[in-house]
């Protein structure tokens, strides 16, 4: 379903005249609609760690501390998935995320422990104790991306009426609705009840997978 179908959906439901062009439209409400599809994508990115979103990095590591900025080491990144950090040179674990008070801790110690360990600073990758170069790091990790263009580029926002949701495009749309109808002072109650147990279903039956 592209973005459009999404929008006019919404729209039917509502009871709001259909728009020909989402992002070309003047129309309040549609632009009203189009910033609650962006908002609905991003915060179930928050909500779930979505596999359909997910991604592997792979990284060849320098003999430095600052291991690289995180969006270069992983495109679209959102945070690390927990206990899939792994130095597969020498088959050990990568522990982390640091703490700014341990990272000071462990700068401050004499000796290191047996793994290196990562902290994310600023936007960057730090590793201590700082590896040997060319050693294969590999991690999975949650994207910022809920859609895609018409070609299969993923997006962390509506771009284009062609776009197509990465997420349940179903679940998207109900969040519009509801999101709408409470900023215009309508009753959401009803629609905000079907949609959080839509979205208490998939991620407990299918793990946020597309169906």
């Amino acid at each position: 379903m592209a973005l459009l179908s999404l929008i006019n959906g919404a729209q039917d439901e509502i009871g709001l005249n259909r728009s020909a062009s989402v992002f070309s439209s003047s129309d309040s409400n549609t632009r009203t609609l189009l910033a609650f599809a962006q908002t609905e994508g991003r915060e179930l990115l928050e909500r779930f760690a979505w596999p359909v979103s997910q991604a592997v990095a792979t990284h060849t590591t320098l003999a430095a501390e600052l291991q690289g900025v995180m969006t270069t080491i992983a495109p679209g990144f959102g945070y690390i998935l927990n206990g899939t950090f792994w130095d597969r040179t020498l088959t050990q674990p990568v522990t982390g995320p640091l703490t700014p008070q341990e990272w000071q801790l462990q700068k401050a110690r004499v000796t290191t422990g047996p793994y290196s360990s990562y902290r994310l600073r600023a936007g960057n990758l730090y590793a201590y104790p700082a590896p040997p170069a060319g050693s294969t790091w590999v991690f999975e990790y949650q994207t910022t991306y809920f859609c895609e263009s018409i070609g299969g580029t993923e997006q962390a926002a509506w771009a284009a009426d062609t776009d197509v949701g990465l997420l349940d495009e179903n679940l998207m749309r109900m969040g519009v609705i509801w999101r709408f109808k409470k900023k215009n002072g309508l009753d959401y109650s009803e629609d905000f009840r079907i949609y959080e147990q839509k979205l208490a279903n998939d991620t407990a039956r299918v793990g946020g997978k597309k169906v």
